[in-house]
């Protein structure tokens, strides 16, 4: 009669199951996406917000732009007028608001926005020469990097026909992300704590035509 022999020489048939299930949970996968985006999720999440966010405040600079040159063109032909014409002409409240309806797509103005500005500053003046329009941005200290953008020079006085003028336009951008604030911030405390804002600048020189 034939006898079944059992090996034993790794060990009892307990401690093969044991290692045999260790072997197994090793190389075990269930569970293993859901661990790997856990710890992914947060910087994945923070590269996504930053290109959004990124995307959307360099679409308001262009959408700013695009306003500028819509109201300098306004004026450079006559269409606004200040002091000049009683049926073109636009006070500073008048054509803040026709400028915050160029931009109302993206960015929206309060009535209390176009009256007193807060976010957008519009420079409306003309010049003696092209040379004598300032080209830098007025900041408070005069001449630093990120100082806070320096209103006190800004008003609201297009010339008439056939003058030099520059418009000048400056948005405020709030900027959410904190992962990208400290690179496209323009505008910063002196004391070095958290950036500010991301300041838009748009500027148009022109001289107007020699309309009626």
């Amino acid at each position: 009669m034939r006898r079944d022999h059992q090996d034993t020489s790794n060990g009892s048939p307990a401690r093969q199951t044991g290692c045999g299930q260790m072997r197994r949970f090793l190389r075990s996968r269930d569970g293993a996406a859901a661990i790997e985006f856990a710890i992914l999720a947060i910087p994945y999440f923070l590269i996504v917000f930053a290109i959004i966010e990124t995307f959307i405040a360099y679409t308001g600079e262009q959408l700013v732009g695009n306003a500028v040159d819509t109201m300098a063109r306004k004026l450079r032909t006559g269409n606004i007028t200040y002091a000049h014409n009683p049926g073109t002409d636009k006070d500073r409240t008048a054509f803040r608001q026709e400028f915050c309806d160029e931009i109302s797509i993206l960015i929206k103005c309060s009535a209390s926005e176009a009256a007193t500005p807060d976010k957008l500053w519009l420079d409306v003046r003309s010049f003696t020469s092209f040379a004598s329009i300032p080209t830098t941005v007025p900041r408070t200290p005069p001449n630093s990097a990120y100082g806070e953008l320096d209103t006190s020079s800004m008003g609201y006085a297009p010339g008439g026909p056939k003058t030099i003028n520059m418009l000048r336009a400056y948005y405020k951008w709030d900027v959410i992300t904190d992962l990208i604030r400290p690179y496209i911030t323009n505008v910063r405390p002196g004391d070095g704590s958290r950036p500010y804002y991301f300041l838009i600048v748009e500027t148009a020189a022109f001289q107007n035509e020699d309309y009626p």
